[in-house]
């Protein structure tokens, strides 16, 4: 089997209880290289959770957990991270006052190999480093079309840019997989529409799989590959955006009849 038929990420089974709450209850999913997979559900489905699950930030009491073929239970975020998982969030967790570069340049920090006395004399292997590290933000710039704001402080920027420029710090770690929890939250139409068409350029341009939760169903269904959908932590139906938006259980948990046409 070529590495292009292994799944990039495997979830099989996992349980994940806080108490007697039962949060995840016997999901299992594949992500493929180069799809975009998504995961919907009403509120309090289980959604985060589960990206929590992926991530590190929680250890499912039963399961596996496989991402490039390793196991991570177990297996701290910042190792999961390492290898390749990036993650942006529902709420941007960017530095205000830092500029769109500096907050770009963050995400390269598990790049760098060089010590801190190093990144003070500025020579040698560290100043050779720091300049691919601009080389590759400076790409990011342009990829997401950010030149206009490339030296301004984060916080003085719209939402709809400060999302862009927290997805353009995931993709800065050149990610093997990219989690995307809510990407277009709180944003206007056209903010939204931007953000959809990145998010298909990083599919078929940069070629990087990625797992999308997100409420907007438009959206979802005009992007995805395949769809997870989820309700009160258990799986209800996995498959296309046409056989999710079929599939009575999931008309009666959370699509409605609108989206069934």
């Amino acid at each position: 089997m070529s590495d292009r038929d292994q799944p990039v990420l495997r979830l099989e089974d996992v349980h994940l209880s806080f108490g007697a709450v039962k949060a995840i209850n016997g999901v299992g999913l594949e992500v493929r290289p180069g799809e975009l997979f998504a995961v919907i559900g009403p509120n309090g489905a289980g959604k985060t959770s589960l990206f929590n699950v992926m991530s590190g930030v929680y250890r499912p009491q039963q399961g596996r957990v496989e991402f490039l073929g390793q196991d991570l239970r177990g297996m701290r975020p910042h190792r999961i991270a390492g290898m390749g998982m990036a993650r942006t969030f529902q709420n941007i967790a960017l530095f205000e006052h830092l500029t769109v570069i500096d907050n770009l340049m963050l995400g390269r920090h598990q790049h760098i190999t060089y010590g801190s006395l190093a990144a003070v004399v500025w020579r040698g292997r560290a100043r050779r480093q720091e300049l691919e590290h601009r080389r590759v933000v400076e790409e990011i710039v342009d990829f997401l079309e950010l030149e206009q704001w490339r030296a301004m402080p984060v916080g003085l920027l719209p939402y709809g840019v400060q999302k862009r420029v927290e997805l353009g710090r995931a993709l800065a770690m050149e990610p093997k997989l990219l989690l995307l929890d809510e990407p277009v939250a709180g944003m206007n139409l056209e903010e939204t529409e931007d953000t959809a068409r990145y998010i298909l350029d990083i599919r078929d341009e940069l070629d990087i799989p990625m797992v999308l939760v997100e409420h907007d169903m438009g959206m979802v269904m005009d992007l995805a590959d395949r769809i997870l959908v989820v309700d009160f932590g258990e799986p209800i139906a996995t498959g296309t955006p046409d056989e999710v938006q079929r599939h009575p259980d999931v008309l009666r948990a959370y699509l409605g009849e609108e989206l069934s046409s």
